[in-house]
């Protein structure tokens, strides 16, 4: 890797940790830069979520101060649940092949997309519609936990729209929580993809540094924008990286 590399990787760090840290979808700048430098599609993914680790842990430090329950359902055990269903996900990733996942994402996306749409107005219609109790809210992050570890971009997104619809959370109320279930199915991911040789290290580290800066700046930023702000700004990163990998695989 020469130092053009190096900074492209850095630069793409940087940008998905304040993504991450803000809103989610870090990896929409992380990935297309690894796939940029001949990396495959599964390759960088698993190279992007090891980098985007300490970013996350980072900005969780961070929100630290607005954890709390979600929907009167502990934290503690919603990410207990997060982290053994991204261990699950992270090992279906090793055994999908390249071209399979590449169809898988988009469709993935295109769900985040209309749950963050749905927004207040959608959640308040759901309650009026149907009962969300605790084992329901464990559920939706069993299933969020596995889609963490399978593909990780938008994770942060997935979790913003599905906790918004499901106890009419705002994205700002959501950010403490989001980065921590973040971080830990990053972590959870990282522990199976460096298991199976799947990173590629010479990309990996100039990424994990600059996600470091990225993350904090993005947190620190975060705790200042308004919650509508924030909203337009994950619409718009998932409209945009929804119709990009849906034209990249059936374009």
């Amino acid at each position: 890797m020469d130092w053009g590399v190096i900074a492209l990787a850095a630069g793409a760090g940087c940008a998905g940790g304040a993504m991450n840290a803000l809103a989610g979808g870090g990896a929409f700048a992380t990935m297309p830069a690894l796939v940029g430098i001949g990396l495959p599609a599964t390759i960088a993914n698993a190279t992007s979520n090891v980098a985007m680790q300490p970013a996350a842990m980072a900005s969780a430090w961070t929100y630290r101060r607005g954890l709390g329950p979600l929907g009167g359902v502990s934290l503690r055990l919603l990410n207990s649940v997060n982290f053994a269903a991204a261990l699950i996900g992270s090992y279906l990733l090793v055994v999908t092949a390249p071209a399979a996942f590449d169809v898988i994402v988009p469709w993935l996306l295109l769900c985040a997309f209309s749950a963050i749409a749905a927004g207040q107005r959608g959640a308040a219609w759901l309650q009026s519609h149907t009962t969300i109790g605790p084992r329901t809210l464990v559920a939706a992050q069993l299933l969020l936990g596995i889609y963490g570890g399978y593909f990780g971009g938008g994770i942060g997104m997935m979790v913003t729209a599905v906790f918004g619809l499901l106890v009419g959370a705002d994205p700002k109320r959501m950010a403490a929580p989001r980065t921590l279930i973040l971080a830990t199915a990053n972590l959870a991911a990282a522990a199976v993809f460096i298991t199976f040789g799947m990173v590629a290290w010479a990309a990996c580290v100039p990424m994990l540094l600059g996600g470091i800066v990225g993350g904090s700046a993005g947190a620190w930023l975060g705790d200042r924008l308004s919650p509508r702000t924030i909203r337009l700004w994950t619409l718009g990163v998932t409209a945009v990286t929804t119709a990009a990998f849906f034209w990249r695989a059936y374009g």
